[in-house]
């Protein structure tokens, strides 16, 4: 590797990657380097596309097979696909529990699942799982998505102590409120508020979250496991 191309050779899975956040991720790892694959549903700008839908096991088999198949080895995971329903608890419909879950968290340990033993095969590789503050501190409204960011952090410590000793690094990034298309869309309330908790005075950007990432898998991210980075201008700590 050198150092203006840092993960040349590498090849990396971008779960959610036709996404705001999951595009900037798959655009960041790309210039750095490494021969990036979307696996989502929808086509993706930044990367080759892999159909896959997170909530079907067969679908992720597939599409993890399909990627070795095409790129010989992988190297990188990066979970970013997410979903939310925004309720109270108490009116939060089950099978709308369901579906964040299953793809924010099921979804990890589906594309983890396929992905270690790939990475066994190549000696090593890195995993970056993409929370949420709101995984850490709760939000109103928000019980299904805060859960299942939180159990991404359980996730990944417990997976980082078993894959260790393979050269497999396992670690979270939490985003506060980014600056996409979707969170455009929010009332102008929501994201005032969002704004006036970051200590910075700034909101966050996909190249932000996607920078933290290529950090984790370049050369700098090798010793570093286990570990949960807030890239959040601050927004956790000024929320508190």
């Amino acid at each position: 590797m050198n150092g203006e191309r840092p993960l040349e050779g590498r090849v990396a899975a971008v779960t959610g990657g036709a996404g705001g956040i999951g595009t900037a991720i798959a655009a960041r790892l790309a210039a750095d380097g490494a021969r990036v694959f979307s696996l989502d549903v929808a086509p993706a700008e930044s990367a080759a596309s892999i159909p896959c839908d997170l909530r079907e096991e067969s679908s992720v088999s597939t599409a993890f097979a399909r990627l070795v198949q095409t790129a010989g080895r992988l190297d990188l995971l990066i979970h970013a696909a997410g979903v939310s329903r925004d309720s109270v608890l108490w009116k939060l419909k089950s099978d709308e529990w369901d579906l964040v879950q299953s793809v924010n968290l099921r979804g990890a340990f589906l594309a983890m699942r396929s992905a270690i033993p790939m990475m066994r095969e190549a000696g090593g590789g890195r995993i970056v799982l993409v929370g949420s503050i709101n995984g850490s501190r709760g939000k109103f409204g928000l019980s299904a998505y805060a859960a299942s960011k939180a159990g991404l952090t359980g996730l990944a410590k417990s997976a980082a102590r078993e894959t260790g000793r393979f050269g497999i690094t396992v670690n979270v990034v939490e985003p506060g409120m980014v600056r996409t298309a979707l969170t455009e869309t929010l009332p102008d309330d929501v994201r005032a508020t969002a704004l006036r908790e970051t200590l910075l005075g700034t909101m966050t950007e996909p190249a932000d979250i996607a920078a933290s990432i290529a950090f984790l898998c370049g050369p700098g991210g090798s010793r570093i496991t286990g570990q949960v980075l807030r890239v959040d201008a601050g927004q956790y700590l000024g929320s508190s």
